[in-house]
């Protein structure tokens, strides 16, 4: 994702060099930096830890449990008879497989909600950005992790912190 932000801002930033005449207004924003500072963040945060809570303790104990049921096989499976020794493999494989079906789902439900959220703050970033450029009269806007070097840019940043605060 870096990376196409990177080559999308110096694509940007070579087709604006070129076509661009000395009046328009260009500016810089770092939109990283705005994402780790925002209060919401931590609040986003929070909620998906609530979320998810009872689905992460309910794995942790279905872990807790297998291993216990590993171990017990390990230090007794001498002295078990085949048959209880067989059974017990298998219900080990099997809640070992129901296990590792869970905790995928739950790491792509985590992980899908992760990204509407930060999605979410990041377009409010935008719309921040969309504002501030235009209330102070800037024609282009480029991320400052894209731009290698920028001499006559005025840095946005702050302003659009103080926008999206």
């Amino acid at each position: 994702m870096k990376k196409l932000l990177c080559a999308a801002g110096l694509g940007l930033a070579l087709a604006v060099s070129a076509g661009a005449q000395a009046a328009d207004k260009i500016a810089v924003v770092n939109v990283s930096s705005i994402f780790q500072q925002l209060p919401q963040r931590a609040s986003v945060a929070k909620q998906l830890e609530n979320e998810f809570k009872g689905r992460a303790t309910e794995l942790q104990s279905q872990e807790r449990d297998l291993q216990a049921k590993m171990q017990r096989l390990q230090r007794d499976a001498s002295t078990m008879k085949a048959s209880e020794r067989s059974r017990m493999e298998k219900d080990i494989m099997s809640q070992r497989e129901t296990f590792a079906t869970k905790a995928q789902a739950f790491e792509q439900d985590n992980r899908r909600r992760q990204m509407e959220e930060r999605n979410k703050l990041l377009s409010r970033i935008q719309d921040a950005v969309k504002k501030v450029a235009a209330d102070d009269g800037y024609d282009v806007v480029i991320d400052a992790n894209a731009v290698a070097y920028a001499a006559n840019a005025k840095d946005i940043t702050a302003d659009v912190l103080k926008q999206v605060k």
